[in-house]
This record gives C-alpha cells, structure tokens and sequence, in this order.
C-alpha cells in the first residue's frame, strides 16, 4: 500500500531511511562474535546497498556506485582498487555482445529471423505457441530478455488480434467457446509464454543474461585457479536444461495455463498474419547479410577459442596460434566483432546524412544500456569487499549448519533461497549478494563451490511469478492481457518445477564437465 504513493510513506522513502537506519545500525553495535572490524563496515554497506535495490530507492545504477565512494572512505579498500570492478572484462563481454544486437535490431534483422522461425511451425495454437517460445528463447539466446521480449510482444499481438471473430471450438459450437474467450486465453497464454522463455533462453550463453555475467566475474575474480567457466562450458551446462524447460513450460501453460485447454482453440487463418509480415520484409538486403555474417562469425569464434574436448577427440582453439593465448578471452571476441560494425558499409541506413556505416556512435551508445553496466560494475565492487574483508567467510561458518547433510539437500536448500530472492528483487543484485556467502559456505561444508553455486546462479534466472521479478514480465503484464494473479498462479507451478528440474540436472552436468568429486 505504499508503493507508488506521493505522500511520506511511498516505496522508495521507506527503503531510503531503512537503509540509513540499517547502515548505521550495522557500522555502530557491537560486531557479532568473530566478525572483524572490515567485515563489519562492509556488512554496513551491504546492508545499505539491498535495501536500496529491493526497495529501488534510487535508480539501480546510483546504488551500485556507493563502493566508488564508501570503501574508501570506511577503509575497506582503495579507490584504485575498488573503481577496477567497474572495468571487468566481462562487462565489455556484455556491451560488445550487445553491439551486434543492436546492429541486427537497426537493420530489422532480428525480425527476419523471428518471422521465418516461427512460420515453421504451423497454424494451430499450441504449434504457435511453442514457436514464439523456441523462437524467443533462441534470440535471448544472444538479446538481452528485455529486448527479445520487447521484439515478440508486437508480433504476438498481432496474431492474436487476428484471430478475433475466428474462435471456435473444434468439438463444440462457437457459443460454447466464445472468440473472446479464445482470443482471451490464447492472448495470455501466448504472452505468458514469451515472456518465461525469455528468461529461460537467456541462461544458455553467456551473453544471453547479464545475471549469468555478473556471476561468471564473480567467479573469476573468487576462483583464479580453478577450471574456467567459459562460453562453452558454461552452454554445455545450461542448454540441457532450456531443451529440458522449455517444453515442460509449454506443455503446462497450454493444459494448465487457462481457464480451457488450448487445444480445444482453434484459428484458422492465423498464419497469414505471419506470412504478411515476411512478404513485407523483403528480400534480404547486403547490409542484413553482413550483420548476420558478423553475428554467426562471432558465434563461431567464441566457440572455438579455446580447445574444445568431445571424449578423445580435441578440437584445437584459434587462441593456441597467438602469441599469448591467456590474454584473449571472450570480451576480446566480442569487442572486436562489436567495432567491426562501426566500419562496415550499410545500404540504406544512413539519416539525414549520418554515417553510412552499420553501426554510427550516436545510436549505438544511447542503445546500450548502461545502467546494467554500472550495476554488474557495483555488483563485482561489493562481491570484491564481501571476500577481501573477511565477511563472506564469516557468514559461510554460519552457514555451516548444514555441513554433514547429503550434498544435494544443501544444493536444493540454496536454490529455495535463490528462488525465493529473485521474485522480489533484480536478478544480478541477488546473485551477486548471494555468490560470497555461498562460497564461503561451501568451503566449511568442504563441497566444491562450483556445485552450490551454479544452480543457485541459473536459477536466479527463474523469476515467473511477479512483474517485478524480471522486466519481461513487466512487459508482458503492460499488454493488459494478462492480470498478476494469473502470472502468479502460473509462475509459481513454474518455480517448484524449476526446483525440481534444474538443481538435479546442473549437478550431474557440472560433475561430469569439471570432473568434481
């Protein structure tokens, strides 16, 4: 009741003073048993910084730049070394990838793709349903899920504004399953569907999250020696559970995720609107070529920089060729193919005398969105103070609890936590508040790190129920088809199957992958 209010009590004031409050509060008591004084004052700022990110007290961008100014000034760290967080490599991992999206977006190549795909896969509701699903998933993929989800939206509204007047039962008479009821669940269900596989897709690359980012430095930065999490450690991992979650996510939406089946909907037709849209689209010009030949180049390099093991057969990496392999890692990849854009030629796309190249600066940089930049930066930042003051190793003794029970109740106690966080606050701040504490713990439980925390960093992308919890939801819900008790209803079935599917499955992955005991 006080959220979006304009008296005293709104949202965003009471997360402002709570944080005050629990920074002070944190910075003056006595320190618990064990805790040092750099643990304690970083305890502070954690606090301050959560409550500022659950509640959005300011921009999530300005809370994330309070270690810049706060470490130093309690003495947890230096400027210098605090400000190298914001630099990571797999920042310029992000805004490289999203440079080649943002040159498919311009040249409308994106929609090319999404259109033939889906015009795979028939005319029937479900077949519709499931090729915006696989469609979607694939381009989060390589799209943030914010900008996969914001591309399908019109689409899929589309379709379902076609079929008004079509909706008739294949069994029973029109009377009986009214075209506004069948555009109704058909609308809900569709949207519903675009935007969890938006969610889903997007844990499959590296680049496909900026959650999966954010976590991938923090391991990094944690675990130097250990064996790397690369682009292609890290699909082998995670594609298995999109093949595996996005037909169970669509099985249950079209028998569970309306009021009637969706097989019991039928609409003749509605294909055309598809078919529509490709003859609109032309065919494809050579600047649409040269994206997508960028976009599959880049793929390709990613894939293949490092030597790529298939049982005893080693495929080398590209990287082994240059002088200092250790020095290139994906960022480089994506930076390099990202520049490329801004000197390749366009046909067509230059305004108003601009540049004639795919990319131009202008453009590109108001489409970046830099807000997530300074957030993985502010997120790499505390995850840094958390571990070097001491305070990740605290609360992983307190953690400890749990040591001598089977490894994988742990690993499912954590995703609860994971689960339960990621509903009500942005993804990459909880698995950055999360990753410290879960690796300390893993250490007194004497398990790897590596099977506690990536399950709990892939199912922090699992966020189904409230439009809060992830931005295609809020997408979604905008449309007006579809109200937050629906959501929910169908989310939060999607989350315990989620518990179920994905724990059990990313463990077996990862032991087999990184050769764990």
């Amino acid at each position: 009741m006080f959220n979006h209010g304009k008296g005293v009590f709104t949202r965003q004031t009471l997360a402002l003073v709570a944080g005050c409050i629990g920074f002070l509060a944190v910075l003056c008591l006595p320190a618990p048993e064990g805790m040092g004084p750099l643990a304690q004052k970083t305890a502070a700022v954690t606090v301050l910084m959560a409550c500022w990110w659950l509640g959005e007290a300011t921009h999530l961008a300005v809370t994330s730049l309070l270690p810049i100014g706060l470490f130093p000034l309690l003495g947890v760290a230096s400027s210098r070394s605090v400000s190298i967080n914001y630099a990571n490599h797999l920042i310029f991992l992000y805004i490289g990838g999203f440079l080649i999206a943002s040159a498919m977006e311009r040249c409308n190549l994106h929609r090319r793709i999404a259109l033939r795909m889906i015009n795979r896969f028939g005319t029937k509701p479900e077949r519709l349903v499931l090729g915006f699903m696989v469609t979607t998933a694939l381009l989060s993929m390589w799209i943030s899920n914010t900008a996969t989800t914001m591309m399908m939206l019109p689409m899929a509204m589309a379709v379902v504004q076609q079929l008004s007047g079509m909706g008739e039962s294949k069994d029973k008479p029109a009377a009986t399953v009214s075209a506004r009821t069948a555009k109704d669940v058909f609308g809900c269900i569709l949207l519903l569907g675009i935007a969890y596989s938006a969610s889903i897709g997007g844990i499959a690359t590296i680049v496909g999250s900026p959650t999966t980012v954010a976590f991938l430095g923090f391991i990094s930065q944690t675990y130097p020696d250990y064996p790397p999490i690369g682009f292609v450690q890290w699909s082998l991992l995670c594609v298995p559970v999109v093949i595996v979650f996005i037909p169970v996510t669509w099985l249950y939406l079209c028998r569970f995720g309306g009021p009637i089946p969706l097989s019991s909907i039928e609409f003749p037709g509605s294909q055309n609107v598809i078919r529509d849209e490709i003859a609109a689209l032309g065919s494809m010009n050579k600047t649409e070529k040269r994206v997508l030949t960028v976009a599959a180049s880049t793929g390709l390099l990613w894939v293949s920089r490092v030597p790529l093991e298939l049982g005893r057969l080693v495929l080398p990496g590209w990287s082994q060729w240059l002088p200092e392999p250790s020095m290139v890692h994906d960022s480089t990849v994506a930076m390099v193919m990202g520049l490329l854009l801004f000197l390749i030629p366009s046909e067509g796309l230059q305004e108003g005398g601009g540049s004639n190249r795919i990319l131009e600066w202008t453009s590109a940089v108001r489409s970046i969105p830099w807000g997530i930049v300074f957030l993985l930066g502010g997120g790499f930042a505390l995850a840094a103070g958390i571990q070097d003051s001491g305070l990740a190793v605290w609360i992983g003794t307190r953690l400890s609890a749990m040591e001598g029970l089977p490894v994988w109740l742990i690993v499912l106690a954590i995703c609860v936590l994971a689960t339960t966080l990621t509903e009500m606050t942005s993804n990459v701040a909880t698995v950055l508040m999360l990753a410290p504490a879960v690796a300390a713990m893993a250490v007194e439980v004497n398990v790897h790190p590596y099977l506690l925390l990536i399950p709990m960093a892939v199912l922090v992308s699992f966020a189904f129920t409230m439009p809060v919890s992830t931005p295609p939801n809020a997408i979604v819900i905008s449309s007006g088809w579809i109200s937050i008790p629906q959501m929910f209803k169908a989310g939060i079935v999607l989350d315990i199957l989620g518990l179920l599917v994905v724990p059990p499955a990313i463990y077996l992955l990862a032991i087999k992958l990184f050769d764990l005991v």
